[in-house]
């Protein structure tokens, strides 16, 4: 989506007019919210207003089919801090949050979510932890529960692709997917374009950070039951969050996915041998060198992407 697919709306900010202006950019992407949209604006806004923090409200329209844009721009006059960014076609929440941030006039950017599922007031502490933790490059919302659909099915999935990203990224990740998180503008800007365009972009984010060695912090917060219908996909998206986990590993440290597979290869193989040689009278047969070779070569290719990600200039 490019900037003719897209125009904001509303006053600029007090203090702002350009990026690094403000303190922090808050980017809340709707698709058929208008049920709850004008509470969580409420909700967020009296918190930002009570921290004393310079903001702006970066709200964004993902091409709703119900009112959710007319209840936004009827809300604008109410919200001198509130800039409305209405999409002339869908693009997904990954959209949304990458244009939001690469659009924001903050120096942090904080990602949310509009459907009244996470405590959209404590944003500010979110915003005071990066400025009092200048070590710390992005704080993310920690979920204590889970409230989604298809809950005996989301908890073992989540779990299952958590310790899978845990295991590539050499970290632990108490919330691999959580929507509500905040982070340092500049540092983000490299990976805005690795962003895909639905869910599994905050995934994306946390794997680019934590790949590159930028320090991520957890904060436990409550996850509140959804208003209004879920567009979570429960197949599809699961397969799209491992997609995405191996994906930003490959991207960033391919020799960690590639070469223990080389070698657990190189080890069946080179014990297949030892047994042919012993049981065959000094022959190795096809299938143990067939494995044997696989082995060398997925092992050349782990190296050999290893030196083309060091080669980069983006890392």
């Amino acid at each position: 989506m490019n900037a003719s697919q897209y125009t904001s709306f509303g006053a600029t900010p007090p203090g702002g007019g350009g990026e690094n202006t403000l303190d922090a950019t808050i980017v809340l992407p709707c698709y058929n919210e208008q049920e709850h949209v004008l509470d969580e604006i409420k909700r967020i806004a009296g918190a930002m207003d009570a921290s004393g923090m310079s903001y702006e409200l970066l709200v964004i329209d993902d091409k709703s089919t119900d009112d959710t844009l007319k209840v936004l721009e009827e809300a604008l006059p109410q919200f001198p801090r509130m800039r409305l960014m209405p999409f002339r076609r869908n693009g997904g929440s990954g959209t949304a949050r990458r244009i939001g941030t690469r659009e924001a006039y903050g120096r942090i950017v904080v990602w949310t979510d509009a459907d009244m599922t996470y405590p959209n007031e404590r944003i500010p502490e979110f915003i005071q932890y990066l400025h009092d933790n200048q070590d710390v490059d992005q704080v993310v919302g920690a979920r204590t529960s889970e409230q989604g659909t298809h809950k005996m099915l989301r908890v073992p999935a989540k779990w299952t692709i958590r310790k899978i990203a845990e295991m590539l990224a050499g970290t632990k990740i108490p919330d691999l997917n959580s929507g509500l998180r905040a982070f340092r503008r500049d540092v983000a800007l490299p990976y805005l374009r690795l962003l895909p365009p639905g869910f599994s972009c905050v995934t994306t984010i946390t794997m680019s950070f934590l790949s590159n060695q930028h320090p991520v912090d957890y904060l436990p917060i409550d996850y509140a039951k959804r208003a209004g219908v879920s567009k979570f996909h429960f197949v599809k998206d699961a397969y799209r969050y491992i997609l995405q986990v191996l994906r930003m590993v490959m991207y960033f440290n391919p020799i960690k996915v590639l070469m223990p597979v080389a070698l657990t290869l190189f080890l069946a193989g080179a014990t297949k041998g030892i047994v042919d040689i012993i049981r065959y009278d000094f022959r190795v047969t096809s299938n143990a060198m067939l494995v044997t070779v696989t082995a060398l070569i997925i092992g050349s290719m782990a190296l050999l992407a290893d030196l083309i990600v060091r080669s980069r200039d983006d890392r």
